[in-house]
Order: structure tokens, then sequence, then C-alpha cells
């Protein structure tokens, strides 16, 4: 339910369970937080799904049963927060609930015009994972964050676009060319040089 690609360097990481709407299980959540911990030595890794709909977030009957509030989410985003490469989530479609964080993570997001965006946790009765509502306010504020986490609001890709959540709105048959367009240049530089310029960038 996760592939992997490794093509020229650039890992692209997809999420493969289109028929649940790629929302994920614990299995899921575990595969993707070795490969993110495994993935030092790539140049860039991009984050994608199958089908029409990034992720659901988690699977509801695995949530129920605990995986809401598994420590697994913050594992995988800080894992992808700490990769030394440019990382890009190329959101095929809505992005919903525990899946954020992994976008959050990222350090760029782009996105197709249908995609939604929503994170209801208050709403379930669960907390958001803990580094997330930082990472979000980062990018679009604290009122905006709390429009999103207390609100519910679900936000389409314009406004998405214009908050700052995302950071480039693309075609649906253009968005891993586009995703791998964006890592080029940091795929083919030297690699102290991509990683010492992402640490000045994560330091401003």
């Amino acid at each position: 339910m996760i592939t992997l690609d490794r093509a020229g360097g650039i890992w692209t990481v997809t999420l493969n369970r289109p028929e649940k709407v790629n929302a994920l299980t614990h299995a899921m959540l575990s595969e993707l937080a070795d490969v993110m911990e495994n993935a030092g030595d790539a140049r860039a890794v991009i984050l994608t799904g199958q089908g029409r709909v990034f992720s659901a977030g988690a699977d509801l009957d695995e949530a129920r049963a605990g995986l809401a509030t598994s420590d697994l989410w913050e594992r995988l985003s800080g894992a992808i927060a700490a990769l030394p490469g440019l990382t890009v989530a190329a959101l095929n479609g809505t992005l919903a609930g525990g899946a954020m964080g992994m976008a959050l993570a990222c350090d760029l997001r782009i996105s197709v015009r249908s995609a939604k965006f929503f994170y209801p946790v208050m709403k379930l009765g669960f907390l958001p994972q803990p580094s997330d509502p930082a990472r979000m306010a980062a990018l679009i504020g604290p009122a905006r964050t709390k429009l999103i986490l207390m609100g519910g609001q679900k936000i389409e890709a314009d406004e998405a676009l214009s908050f700052g959540l995302i950071d480039r709105i693309v075609e649906p048959d253009l968005l891993i060319q586009t995703a791998r367009m964006l890592c080029a240049d940091t795929s083919q530089a030297e690699a102290d040089i991509a990683r010492t310029i992402k640490a000045i960038c994560t330091a401003c």
C-alpha cells in the first residue's frame, strides 16, 4: 500500500490505497516512517497519493482502535522534517485529518485545484498531533490555524494558496512532473551545499 521509486536520486513515495481514499492504517504509517527514516541519502523526496484523494487521514476502524492517538504520526512527520534533502508534498487530491501532518512537515506543498484541506480532530474527540499546530501556524498564522482546527473549516485549494498552506496549484497531469522539476536543482547540486541551504532557510 506504499510504493517507492528511487529514480535519479529523487525518491517518490506514493500512498497506494485508492479504493479506501488512501486512508492510513497502522501498517502504512509504520512503513512510511521506516521509508522516511531511511531516506537520508535521497537528494529529494516527493510524497504523493494514488487516485483522486491524497489521504482521508486515519482508517476509521483503526482510528477507533487507537491509531488516532498513535505516536507513529509524530514519528513520521518528524522523520520527514529531519530529511536533509528537499521534500515536496505533491497533493493529488483532498488532504484530511492526521494525514495533514506529513504534508506540513514537507518543505513545499503543491496541489491540484480540486483538493480540499480539513483537520476535524476536535469534532472527533482527539487532539492534533503535537507538532502539527505549530507547523501550520508557521505557514498560515495562528488565527487561520484555529479556523481549521477549531472552526472546522474545509479549505479549498485557491484559499489554501492565498493562506500559504500550499505553494502552487498544478494541473493533475503535470503534478509529478512539476514536483520533479522543483527537485531538479537540489538533486543535481553538491549534497553539502543543498543541505546547508536548507538548514539556513529552515533557521530563518
